[in-house]
């Protein structure tokens, strides 16, 4: 593999942000998450930022969306359940892992041929059930399977997908560049081996938004990932990213290292990343502001945080909660 871009960059700093989330313990505050985020309006202008959301980051999985707009755009026809895996970061469950196979059966691969690592299920039926790590239970095989099936429709070289020249890569940077609108300013090497590409808060969400907002007419292959999502909420993130899109309408997607996209029915899109990489406060920071905004109801984003926020317990018995809260 070749070494991904060194050009310096203004990545995200402590200076960069400021308080977004609490997490309170009887009636003491014990933990507090730092980060930036960026608001939207449906007509792309910026509604809120909090820290500096003009600072890079790394998307990780939140990348995924454009990436999978360029398999279908090279030629790949996926089923809704494997477009929806392509963009997946899912759990490893049978069912998930069934699906990605599917598309590897369907242009003559098999589980050999993927070049992410093996992993154990994290849904916990399935790794009761493992005996090993496989490559179809990583969170990411349904992306590397696309990526796969674009190399055989194209005659692209199958051991060298991963690679940053390959024809592939070369694409989605191309695709990446047109949805966010700006040049890319780094390049590095994402968990699963593929090239991730660094940018701000405010490009991934005029990316985002601009994929959600697709139609049939100005970008069918957006718009059907988009649809193939809403029809398949289980199989792109963990449960509660799930419950939240099928109870709110919204498009949801977690990354790691604590990065969150959120477009709300009407079109508001939030981005956020936690410094620290937490994972736990993105929903209820990413429901929040959008129920600021007046995209979501207040009330119904209530409902779903209660459902699916870390609880704060003691000897098993709620004491304190993780809540929105900015300093």
């Amino acid at each position: 593999m070749n070494s991904p871009s060194t050009t310096a960059a203004a990545a995200l700093t402590v200076n960069d942000t400021v308080q977004l989330a609490v997490l309170e313990r009887s009636g003491m505050i014990e933990s507090r998450h730092l980060g930036a985020a960026v608001v939207l309006s449906p007509d792309g202008t910026e509604l809120r930022r909090l820290g500096n959301p003009e600072a890079l980051i790394y998307p990780r999985s939140t990348l995924k969306p454009m990436q999978a707009i360029t398999v279908l755009r090279a030629g790949v026809t996926l089923t809704d359940e494997q477009l929806v895996l392509a963009s997946a970061s899912h759990t490893g469950s049978q069912r998930h892992q069934d699906v990605v196979a599917s598309t590897l059966a369907a242009y003559g691969l098999t589980e050999d041929d993927l070049r992410c690592p093996p992993d154990w299920p994290a849904d916990s039926e399935t790794r009761r059930a493992s005996d090993a790590p496989r490559r179809l239970a990583m969170n990411c095989s349904g992306k590397h399977a696309s990526f796969l099936a674009a190399c055989v429709v194209n005659e692209w070289p199958l051991e060298s997908y991963l690679e940053h020249e390959h024809p592939l890569q070369e694409r989605i940077r191309q695709t990446v560049i047109e949805f966010t609108g700006q040049p890319l300013a780094h390049e590095g090497t994402d968990g699963c081996g593929a090239p991730v590409f660094a940018m701000s808060l405010v490009s991934l969400a005029t990316a985002i938004q601009r994929v959600v907002a697709a139609t049939s007419d100005t970008d069918p292959n957006a718009a059907a990932l988009v649809s193939a999502i809403r029809a398949n909420a289980w199989g792109l993130d963990m449960p509660q990213v799930a419950e939240a899109m099928d109870t709110l309408g919204i498009i949801a997607k977690r990354g790691a290292e604590g990065v969150l996209i959120a477009a709300a029915p009407d079109g508001t899109t939030v981005t956020l990343k936690i410094l620290d990489g937490s994972i736990r406060p993105l929903l209820p920071v990413g429901l929040s502001l959008l129920a600021e905004a007046g995209a979501l109801d207040a009330d119904a984003v209530a409902g779903v945080l209660a459902a699916t926020t870390e609880q704060v317990l003691g000897r098993g018995l709620p004491v304190g909660e993780l809540r929105f809260e900015l300093a």
